[in-house]
């Protein structure tokens, strides 16, 4: 049996993000993944600028040699927010400073998850502090005095934790049995994604577009231009919303793709590469327990989903990095119980709750079409703009949204 203070369950992004963090302040971890990487991951493949911000402050080096990867990464300079009758654009700015930190690239990126992941994951491979346990898929989890030991099926891998870093994603069956997460259909979404090469059109040099369609609202599909002559495509809906409508999210991409204009053109030419393929995203649209004795919950597997976007990588590492840095204040307390890792709850809802609300009634608004009607004519307000482009790029929204001045520049437009 395998012996350690912290198990990391998952090496996606915020598995890493925690277990990297954790190195970095000294402390050893064992991560364990189902998958042998390099691995397909279904997703939309953005990186908000969150993700070079967590990395970043973990180790400057792993964004620094990511941008120079141009066989796996595709620069992100802006969003397009693309209605029937409007378009409200958003530019990312280069040399953005967070905290001293200076963005010489663009703060997003695209780069497809196989890729993304891998190259996270050969970090990890070489940190002395972790143990990389690739190819094996814990199924049972029993709870004992001194934290949890983790099984594999056979029991041929068995491992004792005081804490677990539960980051194995959205269908995470640690979260569902041991954290009582429930799928709450209001709460979650749907999506279909596909690879498609030789796609024409769009502004395919600097944006990625979010088309908000009528029959899909609130959802939207979106075009995200990739490595390699591909775009990624996709369409993303809440789960209530598709029972009640019964859609069929891969008959709808594919009607909407060669029957709606601008699609019909665009996609004219394209080339399906592989299957389209579907995932089910945990909207961090209402708050949850995260954690609880001798565990804490992080990423998808948190429901830490962004319920306007569906992106997700960022929050995983932000959550993955806070984490980390709460697991040692509680190995240093050797206190691994519930009331004591309550504490991170509330850090991650202090980072990210004002923002996920945002989002949130963003989302909403697509019910009630005066009020959509209302937003959409916002696009040329800079205060309006600035949270859109917030809830991609910046770090702490929260301090934006609790200054009033900020409230009476976005009704009055106000510069």
């Amino acid at each position: 049996m395998i012996q350690t203070n912290i198990c990391v369950l998952g090496a996606g992004p915020g598995g890493v993000a925690a277990s990297l963090q954790l190195a970095k302040l000294g402390i050893s971890s064992v991560v364990v993944d189902k998958a042998i990487f390099p691995r397909d991951k279904i997703c939309g493949d953005a990186l908000s600028g969150k993700v070079p911000y967590v990395f970043n402050r973990i180790d400057k080096e792993i964004f620094k040699n990511f941008t120079s990867r141009e066989d796996i990464k595709y620069n992100c300079w802006g969003i397009e927010f693309i209605y029937s009758d409007r378009k409200i654009q958003l530019d990312y700015k280069p040399g953005v400073k967070e905290e001293n930190l200076v963005f010489e690239e663009p703060i997003g990126f695209i780069s497809k998850r196989r890729d993304f992941d891998n190259y996270l994951v050969d970090y990890i491979k070489k940190e002395p502090l972790i143990d990389l346990k690739e190819g094996i898929q814990i199924t049972a989890f029993e709870k004992n005095e001194t934290g949890y030991i983790l099984s594999s099926s056979d029991k041929s891998t068995q491992i004792q934790a005081k804490l677990v870093i539960v980051a194995d994603g959205a269908q995470s069956k640690f979260a569902r049995q041991i954290g009582k997460i429930e799928k709450d259909s209001k709460h979650y979404g749907g999506s279909v994604r596909a690879y498609y090469k030789n796609v024409s059109g769009g502004d395919y040099f600097n944006r990625i577009e979010l088309h908000f369609l009528d029959n899909l609202e609130p959802g939207y599909l979106w075009v995200f231009p990739s490595t390699n002559n591909q775009t990624n495509v996709g369409i993303f809906m809440r789960t209530d919303l598709l029972k009640e409508r019964k859609i069929n999210l891969k008959k709808e991409m594919i009607r909407i793709l060669k029957e709606e204009e601008p699609f019909k053109e665009r996609f004219k030419n394209a080339e399906l590469i592989g299957n389209i393929e579907g995932f089910g995203l945990p909207l961090g649209s209402k708050k949850r327990v995260i954690s609880g004795d001798h565990f804490m919950l992080i990423g998808d597997a948190a429901s830490l989903i962004d319920p306007l976007t569906g992106e997700g990588i960022g929050n995983a590492a932000v959550s993955g990095r806070i984490a980390a840095l709460h697991a040692a204040e509680a190995l240093k307390a050797n206190n691994f119980s519930a009331k004591f890792l309550s504490k991170y709850d509330k850090m991650i809802y202090d980072k990210l709750w004002r923002e996920l609300k945002v989002s949130a009634f963003l989302q909403n608004s697509y019910k009630h079409k005066w009020l959509s009607n209302l937003l959409k004519g916002l696009g040329n307000n800079k205060q309006f703009v600035s949270v859109l482009l917030s809830i991609f790029s910046d770090v702490d929204l929260k301090k934006k949204l609790l200054s009033p001045v900020f409230y009476y520049k976005l009704i009055f437009n106000k510069e």
